[in-house]
C-alpha cells in the first residue's frame, strides 16, 4: 500500500478541522459564494493524504483527478486534499503549487481542474504575514483544493461582478473583531 493509500492515523480529526474551517470560515463568512450548494448536495470530497514525499503526494494529487474523472459532478463536485504531513513552511507549500499546476498539464487536466490553495500560514504577495487579506486562505492545513473549471464557469455566469469577489472577502475578514478571529481561526492561535 503505498503512502497516498494507507489512512492517516488521524484522518477523523484532521477531516473534522477541515470541514469546521469550510463551514464557518469558507461557507459561513461566503468567502466562496458556490462552496455551499455542492457541501449541502454532499459533493464535496475531503481526503487526508499519508504522504510524505512530492512523488506521494503528486500520486494523491492524479487519484482525486480521476476519481472527479469518474465521478457525476452531482455526488461529486469538488475535493479538497488534505496535506497533514508535509509543506508545513509556507514557501515549500507555494514552490509544490508548481508541480501539482504541471501536472494538470502533464496529465491534460489544464482547463478541466483548477487548483485552489489555502495554508496555515498563506501569505498573498506583496502582503504582510500578519495582514487580514491573509485569512482569505488561511486554513487548519496545507490544502489543495481541486476544482472543476466548467462548474465554475457555470456558476459564474450567474453571478454579479464576480472579479470583486476578492475585494468584498478581503473586506469581511478585515472587519471582523479580534474575538471573531480568535474563534473562527482558533488554528492559527
Amino acid at each position: 500500500m503505498t503512502d497516498t493509500v494507507a489512512a492517516h492515523p488521524q484522518t477523523g480529526v484532521i477531516t473534522k478541522a477541515v470541514e469546521h474551517w469550510l463551514q464557518q470560515v469558507v461557507i459561513g463568512l461566503n468567502l466562496c459564494p458556490f462552496a455551499a450548494a455542492p457541501s449541502r448536495r454532499g459533493a464535496v470530497r475531503i481526503q487526508v493524504t499519508t504522504a510524505t514525499s512530492h512523488a506521494g503526494l503528486s500520486d494523491a494529487l492524479l487519484d482525486e483527478m480521476i476519481l472527479l474523472d469518474e465521478s457525476p459532478v452531482e455526488q461529486l463536485e469538488t475535493s479538497l486534499l488534505v496535506i497533514p504531513e508535509m509543506l508545513q513552511r509556507f514557501d515549500e507549500y507555494n514552490q509544490y503549487l508548481d508541480l501539482a499546476e504541471g501536472l494538470l498539464e502533464q496529465y491534460d487536466r489544464d482547463g478541466i481542474y483548477q487548483i485552489a490553495s489555502f495554508h496555515p500560514d498563506y501569505c498573498f504577495a506583496g502582503a504582510a504575514p500578519d495582514d487580514a487579506e491573509n485569512l482569505t486562505n488561511r486554513a487548519p492545513y496545507p490544502i489543495l483544493h481541486l476544482i472543476r473549471e466548467e462548474q465554475m464557469e457555470r456558476v459564474l455566469r450567474h453571478y454579479p461582478n464576480p472579479e470583486q469577489i476578492p475585494e468584498r472577502n478581503i473586506r469581511c475578514v478585515s472587519d471582523l473583531t479580534e474575538q471573531q478571529k480568535r474563534e473562527l481561526f482558533a488554528y492559527l492561535y
